[in-house]
């Protein structure tokens, strides 16, 4: 159990991985492949981005969220400080994630929506994503969420420099990276300030 987990969270995640271990059998939640490691994997590697968290009341989204890794974990992890919301565009795993909010009595809203096609999107201190799409997608996505001085928790793997290149074309961000506790060739991002790169190169807007 990790040393900043108490004993009530712990359970509560617990009984988060039986659930999605039952799910998995007849909907595809998380890659079978995992399943072996499926504490490590996905619990822990959501569990990392504890640290990077800001200490005050905050709107956090969670792009993409699929089985809610990392939102939801983060949502039973500070239902203190954290208000959660989860945006997945997968009805079925919509009803997933609401099972998970209800039986570990963690609450958090969920949008059956695309993150594309969002009406009236609020704005948050931050937005994190995981395994959804390529960091320039992913910042595209954020960039009309994001408050002034909202940030962006990325998890990514071993191509995060070339997805970081890439981005850089189109945007320009601040960015600091941290080490993958689950993943040596991974890395955590964590973007503030990003800004749309004009044509000429210059920078034409910002959040």
């Amino acid at each position: 159990m990790d040393k900043n987990v108490s004993r009530e969270t712990f359970e509560k995640l617990k009984l988060y991985q039986r659930t999605l271990e039952i799910w998995q059998k007849r909907l595809n939640l998380i890659s079978s492949s995992t399943l072996p490691n499926i504490w490590e994997r996905h619990f822990q590697d959501s569990l990392q981005l504890l640290p990077y968290l800001p200490s005050s009341k905050n709107e956090l989204v969670d792009l993409g969220s699929g089985a809610g890794f990392p939102g939801l974990v983060l949502a039973i992890l500070r239902p203190d400080f954290l208000n959660v919301t989860l945006i997945e565009s997968d009805l079925k795993k919509c009803v997933f994630l609401e099972n998970v909010s209800r039986e570990t009595n963690t609450p958090v809203k969920i949008l059956n929506e695309r993150i594309e096609t969002l009406k009236n999107p609020l704005k948050f201190d931050i937005v994190t994503a995981r395994g959804l799409a390529p960091l320039s997608f992913l910042i595209e996505y954020a960039f009309p969420l994001m408050d002034v001085n909202g940030i962006c928790l990325f998890l990514k793997g071993k191509e995060f420099k070339n997805e970081i290149e890439d981005s850089q074309k189109k945007w320009d961000f601040k960015l600091e990276l941290f080490p993958s506790l689950t993943d040596s060739r991974g890395r955590i991002l964590r973007i503030t300030h990003p800004k749309k790169v004009s044509s000429h190169g210059k920078n034409n807007s910002s959040c």
